[in-house]
């Protein structure tokens, strides 16, 4: 693709995200030798105007971390998307699904940074000695293309599909939980729908944030201190329908509710 098609691309997803109108055509569609890297630099163009519009960016989601969305869609590893300070929802206050087109719901661990990490060469254990805590959240996912017709080069222009964050009110200290064991229970509307480990995501969640500081560091960036890294949905991802309520119980990390309305 040359730069006037990546500025396109850009810009056909900003104005779906503004008018809250779906893409009729995927860009896979449009542009079918798009490549990932493509994908990225369309993902970055949006970013960078939400900066000049005054947004900052908190943080970073990472997107893809089971292997049945993997092999949905066709790859090896996850994907990721910025979380700039306009996508951070209340859990007090609920959602309108007027501002968004089609969405999902997914019960996330973010890892809260205290410390730099710097790609190449981040373990799991270097992830755990520079996270300040954890701290369960909820994803809203919500695709700019029509019915989620989306390969993996669409949904990383589009942010890795990312809409909103709603945050727990308790940080965890790393050191009182075991990741890997710790549990999920998933309620809609009152009903367990859904149960899940840490291990879930690529074994352990700290693992997917070593990923993360890895590639990263393939374009010289690194995670900054006071960053919220979420690690990758412990279940499927949920439709949002009418006025849904979800409740996330991480047992020893709390728990972390959202509320939707017309």
């Amino acid at each position: 693709m040359d730069k006037v098609d990546l500025q396109t691309a850009a810009e056909a997803l900003w104005k779906a995200c503004q008018e809250r109108k779906a893409l009729e055509q995927p860009l896979t569609e449009i542009y079918p030798d798009i490549t990932i890297g493509d994908a990225y630099q369309i993902q970055l163009i949006n970013v960078d105007k939400k900066k000049a519009l005054g947004r900052k960016v908190v943080g970073k989601k990472i997107g893809l971390t089971s292997r049945a969305m993997q092999q949905m869609l066709g790859v090896h590893e996850p994907d990721y998307g910025h979380v700039t300070d306009d996508m951070i929802g209340d859990e007090e206050v609920a959602i309108s699904r007027s501002k968004l087109l089609q969405p999902k719901i997914e019960a996330e661990i973010a890892f809260v940074l205290k410390d730099r990490l710097v790609g190449p060469g981040v373990t799991l254990t270097k992830v755990l000695q520079a996270t300040a805590g954890v701290i369960p959240v909820f994803e809203i996912i919500d695709s700019r293309i029509k019915d989620w017709k989306i390969k993996i080069q669409d949904t990383i222009a589009d942010n890795a599909s990312s809409a909103m964050v709603v945050l727990g009110s308790k940080l965890i200290p790393v050191d009182q939980v075991n990741l890997k064991y710790v549990g999920l229970v998933l309620e809609k509307n009152g009903e367990i729908i859904d149960t899940a480990a840490g291990a879930a995501v690529l074994g352990h969640p700290a693992l997917a944030v070593a990923w993360l500081a890895n590639k990263l560091s393939e374009f010289g960036i690194a995670l900054e201190p006071g960053e919220i890294i979420l690690s990758g949905s412990l279940t499927k991802a949920y439709e949002v329908t009418g006025n849904d309520h979800f409740v996330a119980n991480f047992g020893p990390l709390g728990s972390v509710k959202v509320k939707f309305t017309d």
